[in-house]
């Protein structure tokens, strides 16, 4: 166990402001509303942005948190309205707390002649009317531009005929299935203004993000220029690293260790900075976890001041907008010192003077990131940031690895507006809205939107004539289609009881989130499945609150329907294709808070299909091992079970002669599998915690430099660069040759290659993933047993490594892995997006693929367990129960497949150099 959690301490300087003059085309009645709102002069990027979007360019201002990129749209925006002409404005975000934030903001300052107002689904039908016939300024979001204005906007030609901008705030949080909507909603938005004649001017605001003007252009179909130079002041940061300790009395799934959970450690450390009078923001990955950690802080605070227990609370979305406003005050007026919240505060709502903010686990964005820590000191003070790692292979690996989170640039964020999933239902809603010329089809898209015009045409839902497109069908089609998901019909969760309506499911993962007995959250109340229909779209639910929650089991098989890109490196092969998933629910786990399981439940569910982008690699029998030979009778024999996980998830397909299916008796891969010593006892390699020197015959690496003591036969050598092997320093991995991708901390000491990365402890005597067996250079050398389990393990910590490098989430992404695959022939690993017809995820993978696969070896031999757990290898989504994993197995693959990228993957770029 940790004797001190902490892992790491930064102190981020303080920063100067950089001013600049009014500019002399703003309104003097707007630079007055300004100074009576406390802004004397404004900052460089501000004036640099307003300029550029008053002048007619579409402007992207990407700086960081509280950097007040509102004044660089406000002020053009305000100056245009204020001269009392016919324009109109309007503005998007992503969340409704955000546009009512916002809304006041531009109403407190009450400039003559500008009338904002909301239009969303908070606005009472009584006010729409008067917002559609004298509004000059609309604060709405994506979902009310998508179904309640571009549906009718034959209903908004005043206010369509005049616009001038268009605000679209945060446009970072529109990435991925939701991002390729929104960027076709934005091009619906530009045909319909131009077919009233107007053609509005873009400004957007972003959190600081990479190459933030071509994002912007790909989100708006526009050039855009890119403001970036932050010249607002901020006070210093303390940003503190947290890893929870491991809990000896408990074990999770196949009896791995278990951390104490980040919401536990999370309300611990909030109600001390409470009682010590810190106006604090925690911020949690679930509206359940948002709950239980206000609830935890309260209990503690209680025991030690019951007063002090009522100045925490929660906040999520789900909350009625009364109760929404009634917090942001009592938290803006101090009335609240402790607020445990979802996202829901990360984005833009005006909350200052907190003095800390604590995220409990990564929030799946490195943007995502500085814009939640970005909520402490926002006036400039001094604050404090702690960010506690979940039991989760990319968290483990952050806190390790400071300068992975600290000093990486932010990434680039991911969407495909041509992904025929996405492309289809935005193209029949534009039909439906305006009949699409031939020209226009550029806007959408070209060649990809000519063949989804077709497939709709061939449904008899829109008509091909000389002039274009025409829409045919009865209904609109605006209703049927989500754009946060895939569309589709969805499926309704109705409270058995009542009748009450509380929500939908996108059918594609329903039978994952509404199987019978499942945990079903809805605004804070908890309700188990007792029946899912799928044929009639109905889940039916009852109210309960138990102690534990559910994650279903699923198998699943992966097809390859085409490759698009392949490149081949001496045995391995890394390829980019489009691929067809089927995955079918087959049980659930029931889990306590803690991660104790408490039984399995049993499922007979329908399958389900996803055609989606995958990338995999492939690794040849002899690189594996030299007695390793499949198809041929032998060990693994030529039969193949299906593959254990699901669609969206991770899993492995289980060679039948080999080893037993989860389920039987036994542990599946037993026969040869190596333990990994703990980090720090001299176990693994590259252990994150430097500074351990291994005993001789206790299986651990000697850093560089040291003696090897008598006896010692496995002591690691430095590899030469360009043999694959991997430099391990203090906090930071650098693949020998890869120009310091990962950082360029000094070894501490270097293994071999393919000597897996490891050695084993004083049970094991050989090289971890040996098997006993020895290898061939450059190979794995495992047995053939071992073979399933160490694949299932690296594509565990592959999917949890991702998001890494692409901003998704590990929900957004799936994997499969196999002692060998119909379509490749060989041992392969898949990652796949979890959207039909992807998200871009795969993409960024395969782009990434070395720096990514560093990352995963590094995170499972920086993991101190011995031989797999939820902070390496184990995933909480495995449809196969986390069986079989061979940790040690999974190094020896990776550091494989990096000896043959160093020496044969320079023609296409994934060597690293």
């Amino acid at each position: 166990m940790n004797e001190n959690p902490v892992t790491h301490v930064a102190e981020l300087p303080a920063r100067a402001a950089g001013f600049a003059a009014w500019p002399e085309w703003a309104a003097p009645s707007v630079v007055s509303a300004f100074a009576g709102s406390g802004v004397e002069t404004p900052w460089k990027h501000q004036v640099e942005a307003a300029s550029l979007a008053h002048e007619g360019s579409h402007v992207v201002v990407s700086t960081g948190t509280a950097s007040g990129k509102s004044l660089a749209y406000q002020l053009p925006v305000l100056s245009s309205l204020a001269t009392g002409s016919a324009a109109t404005a309007l503005y998007l975000s992503p969340t409704k707390a955000l546009g009512a934030d916002q809304l006041r903001s531009v109403s407190s300052l009450d400039v003559p002649a500008v009338r904002a107002a909301s239009y969303d689904g908070d606005t009472p039908m009584t006010e729409r009317d008067w917002v559609r016939a004298h509004a000059n300024w609309v604060f709405t979001n994506p979902d009310m531009l998508h179904r309640g204005i571009l549906s009718s906007h034959s209903r908004w030609t005043r206010f369509f005929k005049n616009l001038a901008y268009v605000v679209v705030d945060e446009c970072h949080s529109y990435r991925g299935v939701f991002g390729s909507h929104v960027a076709l909603l934005l091009r619906r938005l530009r045909r319909v203004a131009a077919h009233y004649g107007a053609s509005p001017v873009f400004v957007l605001a972003s959190a600081t993000t990479a190459s933030p003007a071509e994002f912007a252009s790909r989100l708006t179909g526009l050039p855009c220029a890119a403001v970036t130079e932050d010249a607002s002041p901020r006070g210093a940061r303390t940003v503190a690293l947290w890893e929870p300790p491991l809990l000896d009395e408990l074990t999770g799934e196949n009896g791995a260790p278990v951390r104490r959970s980040a919401g536990v450690e999370t309300a611990r450390i909030l109600t001390d900075l409470v009682v010590e009078g810190a106006r604090s923001l925690a911020f949690v990955r679930s509206r359940r976890g948002a709950e239980l950690t206000a609830l935890g802080a309260r209990r503690l605070l209680s025991e030690v001041d019951p007063a002090l227990a009522e100045t925490v609370a929660a906040y999520r979305s789900g909350f009625l907008p009364e109760e929404r406003r009634a917090l942001e005050a009592a938290l803006l007026s101090g009335r609240l010192l402790g607020v445990a919240t979802t996202n829901a505060l990360e984005l833009g709502v005006d909350i200052a003077g907190l003095d800390a903010v604590v995220l409990a686990g990564y929030p799946g964005t490195l943007a995502s990131f500085w814009q939640q820590a970005g909520r402490a000191g926002r006036a400039g003070d001094e604050a404090l940031v702690v960010f506690v790692a979940r039991d989760d292979p990319l968290d483990t690996y952050l806190v390790h690895h400071p300068a992975a989170l600290l000093e990486r640039p932010v990434e680039t964020a991911v969407l495909d507006p041509t992904n025929p999933y996405v492309l289809g239902p935005q193209l029949a809603c534009a039909v439906a809205e305006l009949p699409l010329t031939e020209p226009e089809l550029e806007t959408f898209g070209g060649p990809a939107a000519r063949a989804v015009l077709a497939d709709l045409a061939e449904e008899k839902l829109l008509r091909r004539r000389s002039s274009g497109w025409y829409w045919t069908a009865r209904e609109r089609p605006h209703a049927e289609v989500g754009i946060r998901g895939s569309g589709g019909d969805q499926i309704a969760v109705v409270e058995a009881d009542s009748g009450r309506m509380l929500g939908t499911v996108d059918p594609g993962s329903a039978c994952y989130a509404v199987h019978p007995g499942a945990v079903y959250l809805h605004q804070g109340s908890s309700y188990v499945v007792d029946e899912l229909d799928l044929e009639t779209g109905l889940a039916l639910v009852h109210a309960e609150d138990p102690d534990w929650h559910t994650s279903p089991r699923e198998v699943v098989d992966i097809s390859v329907l085409s490759t698009q890109e392949q490149c081949s490196h001496g045995g391995v092969t890394v390829c980019l294709g489009e691929v067809a998933v089927t995955s079918q629910v087959v049980g659930y786990l029931r889990r306590r808070p803690s991660g104790e399981v408490l039984d399995h439940t049993p499922l007979d569910l329908p399958e389900q299909s996803l055609h989606t982008r995958a990338v995999w690699y492939t690794v040849t029998s002899d690189l594996l091992g030299p007695a390793h030979r499949v198809g041929t009778g032998g060990v693994l024999g030529a039969a193949r079970a299906r593959a254990v996980a699901p669609a969206g998830t991770e899993g492995t397909r289980v060679e039948t002669g080999a080893v037993e299916p989860a389920g039987t008796e036994g542990t599946p891969g037993d026969a040869a599998t190596a333990t990994v010593a703990p980090a720090g006892t001299g176990g693994t390699l590259g252990a994150a915690r430097a500074g351990a020197v291994a005993q001789a015959g206790t299986g651990g690496v000697e850093p560089s430099g040291t003696e090897s003591a008598p006896g010692d036969a496995a002591t690691a050598t430095v590899a030469p660069a360009g043999t694959g092997g991997t430099r391990v320093g203090a906090e930071s991995v650098e693949s020998v040759g890869t120009g310091g991708a990962l950082g360029e901390a000094a070894p501490a000491a270097v293994v071999s290659v393919g000597t897996g990365g490891a050695r084993v402890g004083a049970e094991g005597g050989a090289p971890v993933g040996t098997g006993g067996a020895g290898r061939a250079p450059g190979g794995a050398g495992l047995v053939p047993a071992r073979v399933p389990g160490a694949l299932h393990a690296a594509e565990h910590a592959a999917i949890g490594l991702l998001p890494l490098f692409a901003t998704c989430d590990r929900w957004d992404i799936g994997g499969v892995s196999t002692a060998w695959h119909e379509d490749t022939g060989e041992a392969t690993v898949f990652v796949h997006d979890g959207h039909p017809g992807g998200a871009g995820f795969a993409d960024r993978g395969y782009a990434a693929i070395v720096p990514w696969l560093a990352a995963t070896r590094e995170a499972i031999v920086s993991c101190e367990c011995p031989t797999g757990c939820p902070s390496c290898v184990q995933s909480p989504k495995c449809g196969n129960g986390n069986e079989p994993l061979d940790k040690a197995g999974a190094v020896a693959v990776l550091d494989t497949v990096f000896g043959a990228l160093r020496q044969h993957g320079e023609q296409c770029g994934h060597g690293g150099a």
